[in-house]
């Protein structure tokens, strides 16, 4: 199983120095990927949460711009995957979003990764003049224009937010992106697994980006399932799973004493973080992201830095 790591973008990093200097360290440490995320902006007052009733985490006071912290990755590293876990599709137009990327992938070579979500929170669509509940339509006619921008020119496509008549769209991409999805299939919940969730990503995704529901052998199992489903429904629609990929998202919150059973993934000492690790492994992820700036215990980018080299090293043993 591969590794990743999430680059720095939250208040008290220095983003002119922090980004280039983790994005070097983690190549030259064996890291597999580096990954930036999106987050628009923080409401001091949220009408919604990804947790109901809890309040947005404080690293999301801020998020610098994904695309743009990935570009300064690129020109410091050769080999590293560069990627984005993950962009809301519905708070970009499309073609400019499409260019984005493809402009990023020449300038990395060939190795950008398009993670894509459909996204959650209603301060930040009502902030860019979209409706939440479009968000699903949105994210599709972004994977059309994707799929219509970066092939053969001219180009033309149609869609409810987006035209483009017999025009040539360039730069092209270095090398084919995957995009991969994010999004919960939850095969446990009651009305049986979120349909168009699992529809999007068997259909068109290159993989899909999950979180580890729950932990150690648990969390494991309803993965494997999940992602098992995924590939089914894949196959049954005429595609190779074998192409797809699954890359979990690990976002760690240490713990200086052991957590009970009823942990969050990821959410523990460093044992109970590596038997997490092993998890995923065992449920068959190509690609485990480490994320450890999103929680409290964060205090700089060096401490960060530290802390995943200390974990990869562990892993690796």
């Amino acid at each position: 199983m591969r590794l990743g790591l999430r680059l720095p973008q939250r208040v008290g990093t220095d983003l002119r120095h922090d980004v280039t200097e983790v994005a070097g360290a983690a190549e030259r440490a064996g890291f597999d990927s580096v990954w930036a995320w999106e987050r628009l902006l923080f409401p001091v007052a949220p009408r919604d949460s990804f947790t109901p009733g809890a309040p947005w985490p404080s690293a999301y006071r801020q998020a610098a711009d994904p695309l743009t912290v990935l570009a300064a990755a690129a020109v410091v590293t050769e080999r590293v995957r560069i990627g984005t876990s993950v962009m809301v599709a519905g708070l970009h137009q499309p073609l400019q979003l499409a260019k984005r990327f493809a402009t990023l992938d020449q300038l990395s070579g060939g190795r950008v990764v398009a993670g894509l979500g459909t996204g959650w929170a209603v301060d930040e669509f009502e902030a860019v003049g979209v409706a939440k509940v479009h968000r699903g339509r949105l994210l599709d006619e972004t994977l059309d224009v994707f799929e219509a921008a970066w092939g053969p020119d001219p180009v033309s496509y149609r869609g409810p937010t987006t035209l483009i008549d017999n025009a040539y769209v360039l730069p092209k991409p270095a090398a084919p992106i995957p995009v991969l999805l994010a999004g919960d299939v939850d095969v446990s919940a009651a009305g049986g697994p979120n349909a168009r969730v699992l529809e999007r990503i068997a259909h068109r995704a290159d993989g899909w980006l999950p979180l580890l529901p729950t932990p150690g052998a648990a969390g494991a199992t309803k993965l494997r399932t999940e992602w098992d489903l995924i590939r089914q429904t894949a196959a049954a629609a005429g595609r190779d799973p074998s192409t797809m990929e699954l890359v979990v998202v690990g976002n760690i919150a240490f713990s200086e004493t052991p957590l009970g059973d009823d942990r969050a993934g990821f959410a523990g000492t460093r044992a109970q973080v590596l038997d997490d690790i092993a998890a995923v492994a065992s449920a068959g992820a190509d690609e485990l992201i480490l994320d450890l700036h999103l929680q409290d215990w964060w205090q700089s980018t060096r401490q960060m830095l530290d802390a995943a080299l200390e974990i990869r090293d562990l892993a690796a043993a």
